[in-house]
């Protein structure tokens, strides 16, 4: 029995494709201008945290690749009925995180950089579940690499910490993730 699948061969260019061209012009055409505003929020934070351009660049290509690729693999019904069920889990924990962040940046004195890490942490873990036997273990390590950057007691504390430039970012980051908690589309 030969076991060719063009369907499968398809989805393996997509995501290959998608991880070669994870760049932000390209992650323009996939995601809204919130998420992009975003996206260059925790951009410039990582950068001012890691005193390193081209770590933060990396962290969040390493985002983008994840996302898209998540994308990819939705669309083409790639998810069992168990994983789905693991994704609907996943997708409820990132809400909680992002009404989490908000909460933390409106309300003066609540931050806990253990809840926001465990909260990321559980979604890591999620994440890790749903797409197990569908991406690679390099991809796997992406995911480790980016969660485990933002889940970081050291910098949700500088993030959160009330010196500049955290504090102009934090703002912005949490007014994005506002509105698409307002649009319900996270």
């Amino acid at each position: 029995m030969d076991t060719f699948s063009t369907k499968n061969l398809a989805l393996q260019a997509q995501k290959k494709l998608l991880s070669k061209m994870a760049t932000k012009t390209i992650a323009n055409v996939f995601i809204d201008d919130t998420s992009s505003e975003i996206l260059d929020e925790l951009y410039r934070a990582t950068k001012e945290y890691t005193h390193n351009r081209k770590e933060a660049q990396k962290i969040i290509k390493n985002l983008i690749k994840i996302v898209m690729k998540l994308g990819v693999l939705y669309r083409n019904g790639q998810f069992s009925p168990e994983e789905l069920l693991v994704m609907e889990r996943f997708r409820k924990k990132v809400h909680t995180l992002a009404m989490t962040a908000v909460s933390f940046h409106q309300i003066d004195f609540t931050f806990d950089r253990r809840v926001m890490s465990g909260v990321l942490t559980e979604c890591r873990d999620l994440l890790h579940q749903a797409v197990n036997g569908h991406l690679t273990a390099k991809s796997h390590s992406r995911i480790n690499h980016v969660f485990n950057h933002f889940a970081d007691y050291e910098f949700l504390s500088a993030l959160y910490g009330p010196s500049e430039p955290y504090r102009t970012h934090l703002k912005r980051i949490c007014e994005g993730v506002n509105k698409m908690l307002e649009e319900d589309n996270i």
